[in-house]
Protein backbone atom coordinates (compact mmCIF):
# COMPACT_ATOMS: atom_id res chain seq x y z
CA UNK A 1 0.00 0.00 0.00
CA UNK A 2 1.32 3.57 -0.93
CA UNK A 3 2.06 5.94 2.25
CA UNK A 4 -0.52 8.30 0.25
CA UNK A 5 -3.37 6.27 0.28
CA UNK A 6 -3.04 5.48 4.21
CA UNK A 7 -6.36 7.28 5.04
CA UNK A 8 -7.92 4.63 2.71
CA UNK A 9 -6.95 1.22 5.24
CA UNK A 10 -10.14 -0.34 6.33
CA UNK A 11 -12.18 2.06 4.25
CA UNK A 12 -15.42 0.29 3.93
CA UNK A 13 -15.95 1.65 0.41
CA UNK A 14 -19.12 0.03 -1.57
CA UNK A 15 -18.80 0.51 -5.39
CA UNK A 16 -22.49 0.37 -7.33
CA UNK A 17 -21.85 0.12 -10.87
CA UNK A 18 -24.25 0.56 -13.63
CA UNK A 19 -24.76 -0.69 -17.13
CA UNK A 20 -22.97 1.56 -18.75
CA UNK A 21 -19.56 0.53 -21.35
CA UNK A 22 -17.32 2.10 -18.37
CA UNK A 23 -18.49 -0.70 -16.05
CA UNK A 24 -14.98 -1.98 -17.24
CA UNK A 25 -13.28 0.26 -15.24
CA UNK A 26 -14.97 -0.44 -12.36
CA UNK A 27 -13.17 -3.89 -11.69
CA UNK A 28 -9.70 -1.63 -12.13
CA UNK A 29 -11.36 1.06 -9.07
CA UNK A 30 -12.18 -2.11 -6.81
CA UNK A 31 -8.83 -3.47 -7.72
CA UNK A 32 -7.11 -0.36 -7.09
CA UNK A 33 -8.97 0.74 -3.86
CA UNK A 34 -8.21 -3.09 -2.54
CA UNK A 35 -5.06 -2.49 -2.97
CA UNK A 36 -4.84 0.55 -0.74
CA UNK A 37 -6.00 -1.32 1.76
CA UNK A 38 -10.11 -0.36 1.66
CA UNK A 39 -12.32 -3.60 2.03
CA UNK A 40 -14.23 -3.53 -0.89
CA UNK A 41 -17.93 -4.65 -1.76
CA UNK A 42 -19.99 -4.49 -4.92
CA UNK A 43 -23.02 -3.85 -6.40
CA UNK A 44 -23.94 -5.32 -10.30
CA UNK A 45 -27.05 -4.15 -11.35
CA UNK A 46 -28.46 -6.24 -14.25
CA UNK A 47 -27.41 -3.95 -17.18
CA UNK A 48 -23.97 -3.93 -16.29
CA UNK A 49 -23.54 -7.93 -15.54
CA UNK A 50 -24.20 -7.17 -19.68
CA UNK A 51 -20.43 -6.01 -19.51
CA UNK A 52 -18.73 -7.30 -16.68
CA UNK A 53 -19.43 -10.43 -14.54
CA UNK A 54 -19.22 -10.90 -10.37
CA UNK A 55 -16.45 -13.49 -10.77
CA UNK A 56 -13.88 -10.63 -12.03
CA UNK A 57 -15.03 -8.29 -8.96
CA UNK A 58 -14.51 -11.13 -6.90
CA UNK A 59 -11.35 -11.68 -7.56
CA UNK A 60 -10.04 -8.49 -7.24
CA UNK A 61 -11.96 -7.34 -4.20
CA UNK A 62 -12.08 -10.98 -2.26
CA UNK A 63 -15.94 -10.45 -1.55
CA UNK A 64 -19.10 -11.29 -2.77
CA UNK A 65 -20.19 -9.74 -5.99
CA UNK A 66 -24.02 -8.40 -4.94
CA UNK A 67 -26.69 -8.26 -8.04
CA UNK A 68 -30.33 -8.52 -6.82
CA UNK A 69 -32.22 -8.15 -3.89
CA UNK A 70 -32.52 -11.15 -2.66
CA UNK A 71 -28.87 -11.94 -3.34
CA UNK A 72 -27.63 -11.83 0.14
CA UNK A 73 -24.22 -13.85 1.68
CA UNK A 74 -26.00 -14.08 5.19
CA UNK A 75 -29.27 -15.61 4.66
CA UNK A 76 -31.00 -14.04 7.87
CA UNK A 77 -30.23 -9.98 6.67
CA UNK A 78 -32.05 -7.32 4.31
CA UNK A 79 -29.54 -7.01 2.09
CA UNK A 80 -29.27 -3.11 1.04
CA UNK A 81 -30.00 -2.47 4.89
CA UNK A 82 -27.07 -4.41 6.07
CA UNK A 83 -24.62 -3.13 3.01
CA UNK A 84 -25.43 0.48 4.56
CA UNK A 85 -25.03 -0.21 7.67
CA UNK A 86 -21.47 -1.72 6.50
CA UNK A 87 -20.50 0.91 4.65
CA UNK A 88 -18.66 3.80 5.19
CA UNK A 89 -18.65 5.62 2.00
CA UNK A 90 -20.84 4.71 -1.83
CA UNK A 91 -19.53 5.39 -5.03
CA UNK A 92 -21.52 4.99 -7.25
CA UNK A 93 -19.08 3.73 -11.10
CA UNK A 94 -20.39 4.56 -13.86
CA UNK A 95 -23.45 6.58 -13.08
CA UNK A 96 -25.64 6.63 -15.66
CA UNK A 97 -28.73 8.67 -16.81
CA UNK A 98 -31.02 6.22 -15.21
CA UNK A 99 -29.26 5.60 -11.64
CA UNK A 100 -28.79 9.45 -11.39
CA UNK A 101 -32.63 10.01 -12.16
CA UNK A 102 -33.81 6.63 -10.02
CA UNK A 103 -31.50 8.44 -7.01
CA UNK A 104 -32.64 11.74 -7.61
CA UNK A 105 -36.40 10.30 -7.43
CA UNK A 106 -36.21 7.85 -4.51
CA UNK A 107 -37.42 5.24 -6.86
CA UNK A 108 -36.06 1.79 -5.16
CA UNK A 109 -36.78 -1.47 -7.97
CA UNK A 110 -33.53 -2.85 -7.84
CA UNK A 111 -30.85 -3.72 -5.34
CA UNK A 112 -28.41 -0.73 -6.08
CA UNK A 113 -31.24 2.23 -6.41
CA UNK A 114 -32.78 0.35 -3.33
CA UNK A 115 -29.50 1.01 -1.65
CA UNK A 116 -28.54 4.50 -2.30
CA UNK A 117 -31.86 5.42 -1.20
CA UNK A 118 -30.82 3.76 2.09
CA UNK A 119 -27.61 5.12 2.41
CA UNK A 120 -28.59 8.84 2.13
CA UNK A 121 -26.87 9.98 5.32
CA UNK A 122 -23.41 8.24 3.83
CA UNK A 123 -20.90 10.28 2.02
CA UNK A 124 -21.79 9.26 -1.75
CA UNK A 125 -19.72 9.62 -4.78
CA UNK A 126 -21.35 9.52 -8.75
CA UNK A 127 -18.91 8.98 -11.18
CA UNK A 128 -21.01 9.94 -14.53
CA UNK A 129 -20.56 8.31 -17.89
CA UNK A 130 -22.99 8.75 -20.45
CA UNK A 131 -22.86 9.81 -23.90
CA UNK A 132 -22.69 14.04 -23.96
CA UNK A 133 -26.37 14.17 -25.63
CA UNK A 134 -27.46 12.86 -22.59
CA UNK A 135 -25.06 14.45 -19.92
CA UNK A 136 -27.05 17.84 -21.47
CA UNK A 137 -30.01 16.64 -21.24
CA UNK A 138 -31.93 19.23 -18.77
CA UNK A 139 -33.71 16.56 -16.93
CA UNK A 140 -29.97 14.79 -16.10
CA UNK A 141 -28.70 18.55 -15.15
CA UNK A 142 -31.76 18.92 -13.05
CA UNK A 143 -31.18 15.02 -11.50
CA UNK A 144 -27.52 16.35 -10.67
CA UNK A 145 -28.67 19.66 -9.21
CA UNK A 146 -30.58 18.28 -6.99
CA UNK A 147 -28.44 14.97 -5.73
CA UNK A 148 -25.68 17.80 -5.56
CA UNK A 149 -27.80 19.71 -3.16
CA UNK A 150 -28.54 16.85 -0.84
CA UNK A 151 -24.92 16.36 -0.80
CA UNK A 152 -23.92 14.01 -2.98
CA UNK A 153 -20.67 14.51 -4.65
CA UNK A 154 -19.84 14.29 -8.29
CA UNK A 155 -16.60 13.94 -10.43
CA UNK A 156 -16.50 14.03 -13.98
CA UNK A 157 -17.61 13.25 -16.81
CA UNK A 158 -14.67 13.83 -18.56
CA UNK A 159 -13.91 14.87 -22.47
CA UNK A 160 -12.70 12.46 -24.63
CA UNK A 161 -13.61 9.47 -27.59
CA UNK A 162 -17.58 7.98 -26.49
CA UNK A 163 -18.50 4.54 -27.28
CA UNK A 164 -20.31 5.99 -29.93
CA UNK A 165 -16.85 7.05 -31.43
CA UNK A 166 -17.27 11.27 -31.16
CA UNK A 167 -15.14 13.10 -29.37
CA UNK A 168 -16.98 14.61 -26.53
CA UNK A 169 -17.90 14.70 -22.47
CA UNK A 170 -19.02 11.95 -20.98
CA UNK A 171 -16.26 9.41 -20.56
CA UNK A 172 -16.22 8.31 -16.60
CA UNK A 173 -13.29 9.53 -14.75
CA UNK A 174 -10.06 7.48 -14.26
CA UNK A 175 -10.10 5.17 -11.04
CA UNK A 176 -7.21 7.10 -10.04
CA UNK A 177 -9.13 10.14 -10.12
CA UNK A 178 -11.84 8.78 -7.71
CA UNK A 179 -9.99 7.34 -5.20
CA UNK A 180 -8.00 10.59 -4.84
CA UNK A 181 -11.95 12.41 -4.32
CA UNK A 182 -12.59 9.51 -2.11
CA UNK A 183 -9.64 10.48 0.44
CA UNK A 184 -10.97 14.31 0.30
CA UNK A 185 -14.61 13.12 1.57
CA UNK A 186 -13.94 9.44 3.56
CA UNK A 187 -15.06 10.29 7.36
CA UNK A 188 -12.42 11.20 8.83
CA UNK A 189 -13.17 9.28 12.31
CA UNK A 190 -13.46 6.36 9.28
CA UNK A 191 -15.63 3.78 10.76
CA UNK A 192 -18.86 4.26 12.56
CA UNK A 193 -19.46 2.24 15.31
CA UNK A 194 -18.60 -1.56 14.16
CA UNK A 195 -22.06 -4.00 14.45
Amino acid sequence: MSPQHNSLKDLRVLVGITGGIAAYKAVDLASKLTGCGAQVKTILTKNAAQFIGPKSLEAVTGSHAYSGLWDTAEQDKITHVNLADWTDILVVAPATANILAKSAAGICDDLLSTTICTCWKIPTIFAPAMNDRMFSNPAVEQNIKTLSERGAHFIGPKKGRLACGSQATGRMAEPGEIIQNIEKIAPKNKKKQRK
